[in-house]
């Protein structure tokens, strides 16, 4: 019988495909990745190959038409990895970026791009965030003007993005830029690597997601055909918004693994570790603690469950995904941090994992939707 009432057969045995391919091509090596600041492009190639990358997306380009609920089982086996870096490099092209070509891409648009997507051919990278706008995404700048010449309909953009995951070595990038003049009037822009005009900047140097790459990208009289455009223009904001959801839960899924990972990785140390006369599980204090940040946890990832099978019905989800992310981007910090303490001064010491969990952890709560963004988005609703 299913550990839970929304798992069914086919999610536990997706997750049970997860657990082996993290245990066979990643956890093996991702300390490397950390340090080279990338995940290798093979590693992803294999994780199409294996169908992780297209479970939500339509049967005819490769995809497996699956619904939320196997999205997020898909996240939180994923998200039993020690390694940030890697999972949100994975995230990023899953549930941030891709499916804006998943929803509002037409049919040529899908033909063209999707397959490569699906297969981990073509890695996708979500241009939202700029130097003055970030949770606040109708403050962007950046600018797409559409001109007409003798070689045909464009957009022409120009601005800079910052903080964009997979920003390094992404081949196709869902970037957001204003049209009009309304503070709404923002659209999304399919744009490939290596259109003239668009450059990518200096990669930057994180705390945490060692192994993710993260970069600014200019963009200076960068034409890109009208055909680039997904969805209808001045529709963009809608469409942020509405993937949002979608994100927020994935984001919540890895801050619910971190948690787990962390609990699992102390309870090892607290039953081992001597001090006073007995292992430290002997310590009232530390039993309890562990014991509370495990109740949260758990509670944590049961409504993580109940947003996706909301999606699934087609409830409007935003108030209950806002609280989601808030909730879980600063349970994750609690609970890192008190798993760290109980590691005592190896806790402290970089490259352990959780030291790593620790400092991956603390973006949760920024990244995605700030904490107090979100609760007052989900305050606007009551």
């Amino acid at each position: 019988m299913s550990e839970s009432a929304y798992l069914s057969a086919d999610h536990e045995l997706l997750q049970e495909q997860v657990a082996r391919f993290l245990a066979r091509e990643v956890e093996p090596f991702a300390a490397q990745w950390e340090a080279d600041g990338k995940v290798p492009r093979e590693v992803l190639r294999k994780m199409g190959a294996a169908g992780f990358f297209g479970l939500m997306y339509e049967p005819e380009y490769g995809g497996g038409g699956a619904d939320a609920l196997t999205n997020l089982a898909f996240a939180e086996a994923l998200s039993q990895s020690t390694f940030g870096g890697f999972i949100i490099t994975v995230l990023v092209h899953t549930d941030m970026a891709s499916p804006h070509l998943h929803h509002a891409g037409n049919a040529a648009q899908k033909a063209r791009w999707l397959p490569g997507v699906i297969r981990g051919e073509t890695i996708t990278a979500v241009a939202i965030t700029e130097p003055g706008a970030g949770s606040d995404v109708a403050g962007l700048r950046t600018t797409a003007r559409r001109v007409t010449s003798a070689d045909g309909d464009h957009y022409v953009l120009d601005g800079s993005k910052l903080f964009i995951t997979n920003g390094v070595h992404a081949d196709l990038y869902f970037v957001a830029a204003r049209t009009g003049p309304g503070k709404r009037d923002i659209s999304i822009i399919a744009v490939e690597k290596g259109t003239p005009g668009f450059s990518v900047g200096r990669q930057l140097d994180k705390t945490g997601w060692r192994s993710s790459d993260t970069a600014e990208l200019h963009f200076d009289a960068c034409r890109v055909p009208v055909g680039h455009l997904l969805g209808e223009e001045h529709k963009g904001f809608y469409a942020v918004m509405k993937n949002f959801q979608t994100e927020r839960i994935a984001l919540g899924a890895m801050a619910v693994g971190h948690c787990q990972q962390a609990i699992r990785l102390t309870l090892e140390q607290v039953k081992t570790r001597q001090a006073f006369g007995g292992p430290l599980w002997n310590q009232q204090t530390i039993r309890q603690r562990l014991a509370m940040c495990d109740a949260k946890t758990r509670a944590a990832r049961a409504y993580a469950w109940h947003c996706a099978w909301r999606v699934t019905q087609g409830h409007d989800i935003v108030q209950d995904v806002s609280l989601l992310k808030a909730l879980t981007g600063e349970l994750v910090n609690e609970v890192t941090q008190t798993c760290q303490q109980f590691h005592g001064g190896m806790g402290f010491m970089h490259g352990t994992p959780v030291e790593r969990l620790w400092r991956d952890a603390r973006v949760l709560g920024i990244g995605g939707g700030a904490t107090e963004v979100m609760l007052d988005e989900a305050a606007k609703r009551y």
